[in-house]
């Protein structure tokens, strides 16, 4: 108790911190218009109807309207999850969080603090949650059911003891043996214990379990949905294709793209995909346009000629603009490249394109596809896992990136910007479609909820405020270690490489939690059924109880405490089935629990009726034929062979061992009210635990054989 006690504490202590860490995407200062000055004020000094003025770098601080906008371009990812910045011009609402990428603008303050679009957000990402886990219900289930077990069972046993007029010496030692072997002691301490270990290895991997239950959790997930960029790509491009026009050669175009992309003196992401597909030795450029997204076009002047980057509408001649809406419309980029004989010098660079421009061809880029993201996915297919890719980019770029990492149904993306407003009709999107573009930080709420609804236990991996609303309505959260700090708060795992290739080691760390969980619980609900076998056989009779308390304690420690804690922390293998818990678990504890029960019950009356050995010595065998009736359950409980067979059963006989060391040391045999063990009480022992191993394996056969049926 105290030990999960603790354990609990740390937990809630550590998720209070976070909580109280938690604050909005805002800005430490802003520069704002007041009587017809400028000044720098705090984030919180901004107050509706302030003139904000934006530049170049920085980042919205309120929710606003834009009056006056210069070519300026925000990125909104952070809210959105659209990797690219996008236009705004006056009238537009822009949101706090927006960071300015280029241009200018004024915006009239509409909504600050608790009103703004960021700090709703954060709202949400402050409320506690803290979902239960497949197995933590599953051990709740057990608890109750137990107690429901135990209440009759104690009434009747207390009643029985009253009718006879049991002395109370001796109605409380019975008592206490019969009601405490019901207690599953060890059981939750152990599944905390395995939760914490697997944090640790995980841990080791890159991953940072902020729940203990997190890791077991995603082994029971179902349905993952994640976000496009920074989980099945990484921030760069790459160069898939390159598309020579009429007259020039595909080497020529290389050689082109590779001079341009080396000489620039600075470079974006599609010239650094560019540079990487064509490498080549850099040169001073002796004149040069750079590139703004209002112009769309850039330029250097290379040993006597102009080479211009820029959209294919401005430089690709017709017969290639059918190429470019082919890729486009697969949600690929294309870049064109044009050679002109005209300087730069003198040519206004926002009237377009220096004349003269003959097209050399086409470069066709994509979004890079993380190396292990087409592994990890077809790893989560095979064990029975739907993937679900929520991205506020096109459906069609967010389609050709699903494809390319081998996410079924890709082709048909959903239009997020136009989902159902009725639940059903949504529930019924989510299941059958796979891939959602443009969809909105509400939106991605509403499918997983969906999902969530429809009977799914829904993970979401996410990294932008935007994915904060999704992931507090997921069952289990998991966000990048690069993303926003409000992300990671809320999240049950961070993964702190940021690699979605880490998840299929959390799969089977929390496969193995389950199996592991699910087979030492055996030996405590086997424990049970025995007990109550025992209270209603013995403990509603007259006859000496077969346990002291004490003889229950040696018993357990050595049949059922040790061998779990071992059992618990083990490698294992084999099927996995939280949704089966308590059945599979019923199918193998009651008749195990029966067989040991029967076979310590005959061996003890004999023990006492039979050969008349006194209460002590009929007790002594009694415990022996417990433990080695749990003993060679635990030998039951390891499916494999090999090496994994023979290391359990070496475990059960260094508990035999232990078990032996107390009956043959004097002190320790007093202390726990055993008899020395001599001839007959050594032959009764032995009749007993053979009796216990025939009757266990003959009731697991049957129950298998019943569940093959």
């Amino acid at each position: 108790m105290i030990a999960n006690a603790a354990i609990g504490i740390v937990q809630e202590t550590r998720a209070k911190r976070a909580l109280d860490r938690l604050s909005a995407l805002v800005a430490p200062t802003a520069e704002v218009l007041r009587d017809g000055r400028t000044r720098r004020v705090a984030s919180g000094a901004v107050v509706p109807g302030d003139l904000v003025l934006l530049a170049p770098g920085d980042q919205l601080v309120a929710d606003g309207r834009l009056i006056a906008a210069d070519g300026l371009r925000l990125d909104e990812s952070v809210l959105t999850g659209e990797s690219r910045p996008v236009a705004r011009v006056p009238g537009e609402v822009v949101r706090s969080g927006s960071f300015v990428v280029e241009g200018t603008g004024r915006c009239v303050v509409e909504a600050v603090g608790a009103e703004s679009y960021a700090e709703r957000i954060a709202g949400q990402a402050r409320a506690f949650r803290h979902p239960r886990s497949p197995l933590e219900r599953a051990l709740n289930r057990l608890l109750l059911w137990l107690v429901a077990v135990m209440v009759p069972l104690g009434l009747a046993l207390g009643a029985s003891l009253a009718l006879r007029d049991t002395r109370l010496g001796d109605a409380v030692p019975k008592a206490t043996a019969a009601m405490v072997s019901l207690v599953p002691e060890g059981l939750i301490l152990l599944a905390s214990l395995t939760f914490a270990v697997a944090a640790v290895r995980m841990a080791r991997q890159g991953a940072l379990a902020q729940q203990l239950n997190a890791i077991e959790s995603l082994a029971s997930a179902d349905v993952i949905c994640l976000d496009k960029t920074g989980t099945l790509t990484d921030a760069a491009l790459r160069v898939t294709d390159v598309v020579p026009a009429d007259g020039a050669g595909r080497a020529e175009l290389g050689r082109a793209l590779g001079r341009y992309a080396a000489a620039s003196p600075t470079r974006n992401l599609t010239l650094e995909a560019v540079a990487e597909a064509f490498p080549a030795e850099p040169e001073e450029p002796a004149e040069q346009v750079p590139f703004a997204s209002r112009r769309r076009w850039s330029a250097l002047r290379l040993d006597g000629d102009t080479l211009v980057l820029g959209a294919p509408e401005l430089l690709a001649p017709p017969p290639l603009l059918a190429r470019v809406r082919e890729e486009t419309g697969a949600g690929r980029r294309v870049v064109a490249l044009a050679r002109t004989p005209h300087v730069l010098d003198g040519h206004d660079p926002d009237s377009g394109p220096p004349p003269g421009c003959e097209a050399l061809g086409l470069a066709v880029l994509a979004e890079r596809l993380r190396p292990d993201a087409a592994r990890t996915v077809a790893f989560l297919r095979s064990e029975g896992v739907e993937l679900k890719v929520l991205s506020g980019d096109a459906p069609a770029t967010v389609a050709a990136i699903a494809a390319d990492a081998g996410i079924p149904h890709a082709a048909e993306p959903v239009d997020a910007a136009r989902l159902p407003d009725d639940p059903e009709a949504l529930r019924a999107l989510a299941l059958k479609r796979s891939v959602f573009g443009r969809i909105a930080p509400e939106d991605k709420r509403r499918v997983v909820e969906a999902l969530r609804d429809a009977g799914h236990y829904v993970a979401m991996v996410g990294d932008g405020v935007n994915d904060v609303p999704a992931l507090k309505a997921a069952r289990l959260a998991i966000a990048q270690g690069s993303g926003a700090q409000m992300a990671k708060s809320v999240a049950d795992i961070v993964l702190l490489s940021g690699d979605f290739s880490t998840v299929p080691g959390m799969v089977a760390e929390g496969r193995r939690i389950l199996r592991n969980v699910q087979r030492v619980a055996r030996l405590f609900v086997t424990k049970a059924v025995f007990a109550a076998l025992l209270i209603v056989t013995v403990g509603l009779s007259s006859l000496a109880y077969p346990f002291l308390a004490r003889h229950l304690t040696v018993a357990s420690t050595f049949g059922v405490g040790l061998p779990a804690f071992f059992l618990a922390l083990a490698p294992s293998a084999g099927p996995w089935r939280a949704d089966r818990f308590l059945p599979d678990l019923a199918r193998f504890a009651i008749p195990a629990g029966l067989a040991v029960g029967l076979a310590v019950l005959g061996a003890y009356l004999v023990a006492l009726r039979g050969v008349d050995l006194g209460v002590a010595a009929s007790r002594t065998v009694a415990t022996t034929v417990m433990l080695g009736g749990m003993l060679f359950l635990i030998a039951r409980l390891e499916q494999r062979g090999g090496g994994h067979r023979y290391a359990v059963i070496a475990l059960a006989a260094l508990m035999a061992t232990g078990y032996a060391v107390v009956l043959l040391i004097d002190p320790m045999r007093a202390f726990f009210a055993l008899d020395r063990p001599g001839g007959d009480v050594l032959a009764l022992s032995l009749a007993g635990v053979l009796a216990s191993w025939a009757l266990s394996a003959l009731a697991l056969r049957i129950a298998r054989a019943d569940e093959d049926r």
